[in-house]
Parts: structure tokens; C-alpha cells; sequence
């Protein structure tokens, strides 16, 4: 959704691109950490799956709806009090008009990310992977319609701009929740843990379990997206061009990284799922067989943005400073592909043996200990700009993922054989 907005909010004006960049960049952070919350649910469901336990499934499904909600009304209002002293973080003063209604109609979203991230975990950990993928391409088509309705003034409604593509992106997300919860109930395969979902109460041992993986993986996943949210504070800084391409860049990576992610929760549901069995030599080949796919997919997704990159920019707006910039973005891009591959894959392997807790300290290390005072001394100390600040990413995911699959490794081996 975040990449359609990108593109059709671009040729719309670079100020409300640029607009979109610093708000999508906020709310990344609470929707990247809100779904490490939720995956806290996969290893749970995977091993009860791989027990074949499905009313216990269903009754974990049900606290974890609730711990969801709760979080996203504790993120709401710290969003709110971000809303409320967003003029104080140094941005060009011509965007605060632009970035406050955006910001708005993307606050009231957020509560059904969340409850729609705890049912896709749930059909994830019970490898129904398909049901999730149709509702969220349906939800995005519905996104790009109301995109080009309500940005452009088509159809007869107003021309609204940034606000329009807001407000596309709540409706969306508000019917993809409700369409999942209606087949949850109505269809026929999720029909063995409806009965566990109707007939258990809310139970603090699931609530405290879900909460003890959630919030590592949470703020494991919340350090990593940090890294690059607050380089676009530091990157504001430079003004509205390289604010502008910051954004066109993070919506061409984050095909390639959700690619990758989407691989990384097959390693996640296949672990669990071998873990609920105890077979570890099992639970290795699946991680390592993961990893190559992952680095076949960088390659196929490096090559060809490398051969255009002098023409990326123009597919989102038609300023040729940003599509200047966003060429020099490419190379940075390129080298941390290998670095995010190993880290994602090996943080989910770990998710998917529920060994999370220590993922924090080394995400901690990565991200404000290499990442960000390496982006600050490239990109300002050193005087490269933009380009300056994203050649600390290859550093910050390398360091992630190479202690990553040093803990995976040394888990898998110590283990039962």
C-alpha cells in the first residue's frame, strides 16, 4: 500500500511525496514493530499445528486478537503525542500542512493492522499462506482504485491529494480485517479451530506467552526499521529533494525486502512446525534452504534495478533532482542485499524455535551502535548526503545477520540431534 501511495502521490507534487516520505517512514515503525509483535503467534500456532491440536490453536487465536488490539491502542497514543510535536523535528516548514491530515487518517488505521497481522499469523502458522496473500493483493487493488479516485479528483469526488490516498489506505485496511474475520468463521477449512475459538476464554497463560515472544520479536524487527526511519530525520535535514527520494527509494527496496520476508516466514513456519516434532536436523535444512532462495531472489532483484536505475525516479515524480538522487541510492542498495537476506532469514529460523529474547541485545548492536552513527558520520560528518547516510545500511545488516545465524548455529547444534 505504502508503495502505491509512493507512486501515485509522486506525480501528484514532490512536496506531498515528500510529505509521505517522513509520515509512511513514523508509521513503518509502529507497523513493522506491531507485526514483529504479532509473530510472536507463529511458533505457538506451528507447533500446536505439528501436534495436530486445533481447538488449543483456535483458543490462542483469540488472545492473541486481544493482545493485538491492546498494543495498537497503546501505539495509537504514542503516535498521538508524536502527531502532537511533529512541527518540533526540524522538517521543511512547507510540508507540516501536508503531513498532519496524512498522518491522521493513517492513525486510525493502525488498530486493524494489527488485528489483521494476529489472523494472518494464525492461517501462516497452520500453512494456509494463500488466503492471506489473495485478501492483501484484493486489498491493494481496492488501494490503488481509491488512490486514483480520491487523489486525482476522478468520479466526481474532490481532489484531495495526500489526504486522498489516507484515506484509500484506512478503507483498505479496515475491509481486508473484516473480510479475513468473515472467513474465519464461514470457511470451511478454518472450521476445526472455530470451536476452540468460541468455546475458550481470554487466559493469562496464552496472553503472558504471546506477550513474552511477541515483544522481543517486536522490538528486534522495531530496531531494524528504526535504523532507517530515523535516517529520514536525519535525511529531512537536507532538505525536501533528498527527503523526497529517501521515500522513492525505501518503496523500490521494500519489494525486495518483503520478497525476502515473505521466504523468511516459510523458514519461521517450517521451523515451528519441526520444532513441535524436536527435529532439529529438520529445522536447519529449512533455514539454510530458505537462505538460498533468499539470495537468489537479491540477485534477481538487483540486476534489473541496477540496468534501470537512471530511470527509477521517474516512475514516481517527475523532479530530476530526485530521480538523480535516487540513481546514487541504487549502489548502497545493492551491497546490503546479501545483509539483509542472512538477518532475515536467521531471525526467523530463531522465531521459529522461539528463541527471541537475545535477538534484541544483537539488534540493538546493529542498528544504534553501527547503523545509525555510521549514517550520521557518512552523511554529514563526511559530507556525502543522502547517499552518505545509506551506506551505513550494508554495515548495520551485515552486523544483524551475521550474529543472527551465529546464534541460530550455535541453538541448532546444542540442541537435541
Amino acid at each position: 500500500m505504502a508503495f502505491a501511495d509512493t507512486l501515485m502521490i509522486g506525480h501528484h507534487s514532490t512536496d506531498e511525496l515528500s510529505a509521505a516520505s517522513f509520515i509512511n517512514n513514523m508509521f513503518n515503525l509502529a507497523i513493522i514493530f506491531s507485526t514483529g509483535f504479532s509473530y510472536g503467534l507463529t511458533p505457538i500456532v506451528g507447533a500446536l499445528f505439528g501436534k495436530h491440536d486445533s481447538f488449543a490453536i483456535g483458543r490462542v487465536l483469540k488472545n492473541s486478537l486481544l493482545a493485538n488490539f491492546l498494543l495498537g491502542i497503546l501505539l495509537t497514543g504514542i503516535m498521538w503525542l508524536l502527531y502532537l510535536n511533529i512541527g518540533r523535528l526540524n522538517q521543511p516548514s512547507e510540508l507540516i500542512p501536508l503531513m498532519k491530515p496524512y498522518f491522521l487518517v493513517l492513525l486510525l488505521s493502525l488498530v486493524f493492522v494489527l488485528l489483521f497481522n494476529a489472523l494472518r499469523q494464525f492461517a501462516d502458522g497452520i500453512t494456509d499462506t494463500r488466503t492471506s496473500m489473495w485478501i492483501l493483493i484484493g486489498g491493494n487493488l481496492l488501494n490503488i482504485i481509491g488512490n486514483y479516485v480520491l487523489i486525482y479528483g476522478k468520479l466526481g469526488f474532490p481532489e484531495m491529494g495526500i489526504l486522498g490516498a489516507g484515506l484509500s489506505t484506512l478503507f483498505s485496511r479496515i475491509l481486508v480485517f473484516i473480510v479475513f474475520m468473515v472467513l474465519f468463521f464461514k470457511a470451511k477449512r478454518y472450521r476445526p479451530y472455530v470451536e476452540g475459538f468460541r468455546k475458550s476464554g481470554f487466559n493469562k497463560p496464552d496472553f503472558m506467552r504471546l506477550n513474552s515472544l511477541g515483544w522481543p520479536i517486536a522490538l528486534q524487527m522495531g530496531m531494524e526499521t528504526a535504523s532507517f526511519s530515523l535516517s529520514a530525520i536525519m535525511i529531512g535535514w537536507l532538505g525536501t529533494i533528498a527527503l523526497a527520494s529517501h521515500q522513492v527509494m525505501l518503496s523500490i527496496s521494500q519489494i525486495g525486502f518483503m520478497m525476502y520476508y515473505g521466504m523468511g516466514s516459510a523458514v519461521a513456519i517450517r521451523a515451528s512446525y519441526f520444532k513441535g516434532q524436536e527435529d532439529y536436523p529438520n529445522i536447519r535444512r529449512s533455514a539454510y534452504a530458505g537462505f538460498h532462495i533468499i539470495m537468489v531472489m537479491s540477485v534477481l532483484v538487483s540486476i534489473p534495478l541496477f540496468l534501470l536505475r537512471n530511470s527509477l525516479g521517474g516512475l514516481f515524480t517527475d523532479s530530476e533532482a530526485v530521480s538523480a538522487t535516487v540513481a546514487g541510492l541504487i549502489i548502497p542498495f545493492i551491497f546490503y542485499q546479501f545483509g539483509d537476506g542472512l538477518q532475515i532469514t536467521f531471525a526467523n529460523a530463531l522465531r521459529g524455535i522461539s528463541d527471541v529474547k537475545t535477538m534484541m541485545a544483537m539488534a540493538f548492536v546493529a542498528y544504534f551502535i553501527v547503523s545509525l552513527p555510521l549514517g550520521y558520520f557518512f552523511g554529514f560528518v563526511m559530507n556525502l548526503g543522502t547517499v552518505g547516510v545509506w551506506m551505513a545500511f550494508p554495515f548495520g545488516l551485515t552486523t544483524a545477520g551475521v550474529l543472527f545465524y551465529l546464534r541460530f548455529r550455535h541453538k541448532t547444534q546444542n540442541s537435541k540431534q
